[in-house]
């Protein structure tokens, strides 16, 4: 199995991503909820000298599994958004990238190189 990290990349990571993520108009990622309950939940379980908490390494597998997560879904967005956001190229457009020249008249000559 692979190493998590230590529990404060994994918090500042699904900051970030917070930050990535379009909230309410004006508002900032630490008045969303989802910020505050993962600040009051790194906050509960983290190691003291006083006791071990074994439900730290829990919320932090889960933390980490969340924020690749976040992370695949915003990276398949932007690809999604990259290669299908332009719909349908006309004809000309098509043949205009392989260097082509279309007839302009029904009885033309055909494709020219």
């Amino acid at each position: 199995m692979a190493t998590l990290g230590p529990p404060l990349r994994t918090f500042r990571g699904l900051l970030r991503e917070l930050r990535y993520t379009k909230g309410e108009a004006g508002r900032s990622y630490q008045e969303m909820a989802a910020y505050q309950y993962l600040k009051e939940a790194f906050r509960v379980h983290r190691v003291t000298s006083e006791k071990l908490c074994r439900a730290q390494h829990d919320l932090h597998f889960q933390a980490a599994t969340y924020l690749c997560l976040l992370r695949s879904v915003r990276k398949h967005l932007a690809l999604h958004q990259e290669y299908h956001s332009g719909g349908e190229r006309s004809a000309e457009e098509v043949a205009g990238l392989v260097g082509l020249k279309l007839p302009h008249q029904p009885g033309g000559k055909g494709w020219e190189p």
